[in-house]
């Protein structure tokens, strides 16, 4: 028989599509938002209290124990002593009595900016403009090379994606992992293509200590250069395709 799922109520919040229906959703749900409460979490535990975490005051960070509940009166059930405790975090505050403070995060996400759930195919940029914004500014040839590269590289599978980052740049991706970093610049293209480690023709290896052994990198000033390191590209789905296949690291600091 297939297993039941129950959820709770769409909210759509920052990643969480559903409302929480146990403490370790009031715990996730706290994480998203635990930096518009002016507050960061130096521990979370098992045992009484469960999180470490100190709130700005003004002048300074005071430090505050929490423990996580989905009703608050859930601590009055589960008898932790208020004495020990500076604060309940829950989903919803149902215990009028309470003698700490509460933070029930069903009101407090009411208040506060949402990012919905979307396609991850646009990031926002971090002056507001988008990535057709900064686009529309490079010279005509770097957008005619982009344009070009652009076809080719979401010709090698259909199961291909790309995503809009700011700069600009561009991320593809093979679906499931990262193979190319594409940066536009004022000249051309900046490419930072996976190799996993292999010699590819066309492409530089990159010669950090601290990351880069899977990585290699190119430029691009002409649209003539596209054909010639068009079997690199190709090349460097099927080896991250290769590597997710057998469970290796395909980051930055993945070791050989």
């Amino acid at each position: 028989m297939t297993e039941k799922s129950i959820v709770g109520d769409l909210i759509n919040f920052r990643g969480l599509v559903y409302s929480p229906l146990n403490e370790n959703g009031v715990i996730f749900l706290f994480g998203k938002v635990v930096e518009d409460l002016n507050m960061y979490i130096e521990e979370i535990k098992p045992g009484f209290p469960d999180c470490i975490a100190r709130r700005f005051t003004g002048n300074g960070w005071e430090r505050l124990s929490i423990e996580f509940e989905y009703f608050s009166s859930n601590f009055k059930s589960h008898k932790h002593n208020p004495q020990s405790c500076d604060m309940i975090v829950c989903w919803e505050h149902d215990w009028k009595e309470c003698p700490i403070e509460v933070i029930p995060l069903k009101d407090v996400i009411q208040g506060l900016e949402n990012y919905p759930v979307k396609k991850p195919d646009k990031s926002p940029t971090k002056d507001g403009k988008s990535f057709n914004e900064y686009f529309k500014e490079l010279p005509d040839k770097v957008q005619s090379i982009f344009l070009l590269l652009d076809q080719k590289v979401k010709g090698i599978s259909s199961d291909i994606w790309r995503k809009e980052l700011d700069k600009p740049q561009v991320t593809y991706y093979s679906p499931e992992r990262v193979f190319i970093y594409l940066e536009l610049q004022k000249r051309g293209l900046k490419l930072t293509i996976f190799t996993r480690g292999e010699n590819i023709e066309g492409i530089k290896p990159f010669n950090y200590d601290t990351g880069g052994k899977k990585w290699g990198q190119i430029h691009i000033n002409d649209e003539t250069q596209i054909e010639l390191i068009f079997p690199a590209l190709k090349k460097s789905h099927e080896l991250v395709k290769d590597a997710l296949k057998h469970n290796e690291p395909t980051g930055w600091y993945a070791t050989l």
